[in-house]
């Protein structure tokens, strides 16, 4: 069965069970309603009927029963009197004697006492008629003769047959309300669930078209249109991830064609190595080894970038100023003849080490890479802010604002070695930490990199001075 079905038949349950409570407690509303206009009338007929004139007791009829003449009778009601003796006295009408009452062996026990009268239900003996019989205990004329108990009856026909029909009709309402509920339950789950509708449809339309761009048409504030939202938040996230898979591969196809179509001709060149004198031959081997270690790094640096956007790393206290000591000593191992200065205050921020060390590392070996020969890089971390300033010739303004760009190299930086990712990489670091990477040109010459992180002084566990590492 179908969620809109379930839907449907739930909610036409629910009618259903309140429409019979409600008629049950109708039926017996009305029910009881009657039967007290009945009981009221019978109570009346009690207390009167003791007081009629001319009522005497007359011939037998039958053992123990007698019938009695009653001059005025303005009740015309069923009734007898029954003795502690279990005999009946029923009135006598135009010769005829009024059928004899049930609950005569109850009557005499309140005729002796030993029972209290009551109201009970039975029908008339020999007959099919329903009655309602009030038994109560009455004061005989005189003391010498027995104890007495008066049987009032009245006939529930009527009644009944109202009932009947009330039961009637009140089976047709319900019958009708649960007809109707059924078929508003459908039409409001049908309106209901049209979001999730359009979700699953629009779902299996990115399955089998695997296209991220469809959205869901969103109406309203309630839950399903919140859903609807989400779903359309996911699709655009996934939808980005996937373009941005897309332009990756796309850029790291283009940067790896160049080298390798160098390196492949340079191997095909090694191959008939025999007809190249030595010094060219050493030379192609060299530029071998320099296109492999070029093509490693960006395969490295392509890693790396789809790595952090991936963000599986867990999130750690880290000491930014220690990664960013580590940082310098791999500088200065891969520049040894660029000086680097730096003020480190420790620093502790949230983060993951091996990025922020290799996003610091990227910043400084582009620092070192345009440093001239014997010109320091300065480092200063303080405030949660690194900045890292070179002394070589800036940044053009046309190119700073794609600096950060993937793959994007300035024009004097093309015959340099270098994939143009390690900004990048260092932007996609930042952000994933909730912080920003600016550029601007240095005063004086060279270029002003600014890494802004949401990070807090620490105090070290002993006291220390501000890193200044120089090569």
């Amino acid at each position: 069965m179908s969620f809109r079905a379930r839907l449907a038949v739930g909610s036409a349950a629910a009618v259903a069970v309140a429409i019979l409570l409600a008629s049950v407690v109708v039926y017996f509303l009305v029910r009881n309603e009657l039967r007290s206009q009945v009981d009221g009338s019978l109570r009346s007929q009690v207390t009167q009927i003791p007081q009629l004139p001319g009522t005497g007791l007359q011939n037998l009829i039958a053992p123990h029963s007698y019938a009695i003449y009653v001059q005025a009778d303005p009740f015309g009601g069923l009734f007898q009197y029954v003795d502690s003796l279990g005999n009946t006295y029923r009135p006598k009408e135009f010769n005829r004697i009024n059928p004899l009452l049930p609950g005569v062996a109850a009557a005499r026990r309140v005729a002796l006492g030993t029972q209290a009268g009551g109201f009970h239900d039975a029908f008339l003996t020999g007959t099919h008629i329903h009655v309602r019989i009030l038994t109560k205990e009455v004061i005989s004329p005189s003391a010498t003769e027995p104890g007495l108990a008066l049987q009032v009856a009245a006939r529930l026909t009527d009644i009944d047959n109202e009932l009947a029909k009330i039961r009637l009709w009140l089976l047709l309402v319900a019958a009708s309300g649960i007809g109707l509920a059924a078929l508003a339950g459908f039409l409001v789950a049908r309106a209901t669930l049209s979001p999730l509708r359009k979700l699953s449809e629009t779902a299996e339309r990115v399955r089998a078209t695997r296209d991220l761009s469809q959205r869901i048409e969103v109406e309203g504030t309630d839950e399903l249109a919140d859903l609807a939202r989400t779903f359309n938040a996911m699709l655009g996230s996934l939808d980005e991830a996937q373009q941005r898979q897309r332009q990756l591969v796309q850029d790291a196809s283009h940067e790896l064609r160049t080298p390798l179509t160098s390196l492949r001709t340079n191997i095909e060149v090694l191959a008939s190595a025999d007809a190249l004198p030595a010094g060219e031959r050493a030379q192609l081997l060299r530029d071998v080894v320099a296109q492999l270690t070029e093509m490693t790094q960006l395969i490295g640096e392509l890693t790396e970038l789809a790595r952090g956007e991936e963000q599986a790393a867990p999130l750690e206290d880290v000491r930014l100023d220690l990664v960013a000591g580590e940082a310098i000593r791999r500088t200065i191992r891969n520049h040894p003849d660029v000086p680097i200065e730096a003020e480190l205050t420790p620093t502790t921020m949230v983060g993951r080490p091996a990025s922020l060390e290799r996003a610091i590392a990227n910043l400084l070996d582009n620092a070192a890479k345009w440093s001239p020969a014997g010109s320091a890089v300065e480092v200063r971390l303080a405030d949660g802010e690194l900045t890292v300033r070179d002394h070589g010739p800036g940044i053009a303004d046309e190119d700073v604002p794609h600096v950060f760009e993937r793959f994007y190299r300035a024009t004097s930086a093309r015959s340099m070695p270098g994939s143009g990712l390690g900004l990048a990489i260092v932007q996609q670091v930042a952000e994933a930490h909730q912080g920003t990477v600016t550029v601007e040109r240095a005063p004086g010459g060279g270029t002003l990199m600014h890494l802004r992180l949401d990070a807090r002084p620490s105090a070290p566990a002993e006291p220390r001075e501000p890193a200044d590492v120089r090569a």
